[in-house]
């Protein structure tokens, strides 16, 4: 009878057993160990690029260095206090938040428009969206030199077209006026083809079968634009808009080559800030405090516009 008892324990365990002994088969261990060769590759650039990078930035935040980059002395959070009581770091937040509300809506909403007169296929159209996603071939170097000629004070083609309605020329990028908007414009633009093949692939993602419904309920062209397109592709507006704000307080070629922050600190975006501080006054550890917690404000940020405009978005 006792046996009887302990016979179900005794069959209970048999499962476990063979899973055991399954794991310890000699293929299972073969399959792992040649999953983890084909990752290695990509955590190898990980490690080198990304994990390694932080790593020693959080430690260079918590030291002072000379001049060579090498730690000095270790100072704990005065790095963070310093900046936390710094005007200079605050203008230069203050400067990154506008620059990103110029750019960011502006963009999208141009390409959201291209987009959607574009979209239709239509002959030649072909032709129009090649034309509207080119500037995603021209590198920010590249787009900045074009741009600085433009803006050229002299024999900028912009002062030219105002010289031919009498109109007196602009300092496109020396007045602090207008040095803000001017960089902005040349960012809308470079960053334009990005966000139009996005935004052209989600209407092109939208069944026919929809406006064609749409149509047959004699919807005009607004309203379905409105009440049907944009609820279904606002996953891929979704999509552009962390991108975008993400890439704009990442912002430095264009400030570097046109600007160099000036004038009057007007396009001393965060980034260019920590550019100043780490390899022209080599105070690395300012730097390397200033780039963490630039990480963080993009990460709250990103987090903030999950938490509120996530729930606005129709996934199918």
């Amino acid at each position: 009878m006792p046996k009887d008892i302990g016979m179900p324990s005794a069959v209970a365990s048999r499962p476990r057993r063979i899973s055991r002994i399954r794991s310890l088969n000699p293929l299972r261990w073969k399959e792992n160990l040649l999953a983890y060769l084909f990752m290695a590759p990509s955590l190898l650039l990980f490690g080198i690029f990304l994990f390694y990078p932080l790593v020693k930035s959080i430690y260079l935040s918590l030291h002072l260095t000379d001049p060579r980059g090498r730690v000095a002395e270790f100072a704990g959070l005065d790095n963070y206090q310093e900046l936390l009581t710094s005007d200079k770091f605050y203008q230069s937040l203050k400067v990154t938040f506008s620059f990103t509300l110029l750019t960011v809506p502006t963009c999208l909403v141009i390409a959201l428009l291209l987009a959607a007169l574009s979209h239709n296929k239509l002959r030649g159209m072909r032709a129009f969206q090649f034309v509207f996603s080119l500037p995603i071939a021209i590198s920010v170097g590249t787009g900045s030199v074009i741009w600085m000629m433009l803006y050229h004070p002299s024999v900028g083609v912009l002062n030219y077209v105002l010289s031919l309605f009498g109109m007196a020329p602009v300092g496109w990028l020396t007045d602090p006026a207008v040095a803000l908007l001017s960089v902005s414009f040349m960012t809308v633009w470079m960053n334009l083809g990005f966000n139009y093949i996005v935004l052209l692939s989600g209407l092109q993602g939208v069944p026919e079968e929809i406006y064609d419904s749409a149509k047959i309920d004699g919807s005009g062209p607004i309203r379905t634009f409105v009440q049907l397109t944009l609820p279904l592709i606002s996953p891929t507006l979704f999509f552009s808009a962390i991108v975008s704000v993400i890439g704009a307080f990442q912002t430095f070629g264009q400030m570097h080559i046109l600007t160099r922050g000036g004038p009057m600190n007007t396009t001393d975006v965060v980034v260019y800030n920590i550019y100043q501080d780490a390899f022209v006054n080599f105070r690395f550890g300012i730097g390397s405090a200033q780039a963490l917690l630039l990480f963080a404000f993009i990460l709250v940020l990103t987090l903030i516009q999950f938490k509120f405009f996530e729930k606005k978005v129709h996934y199918q």
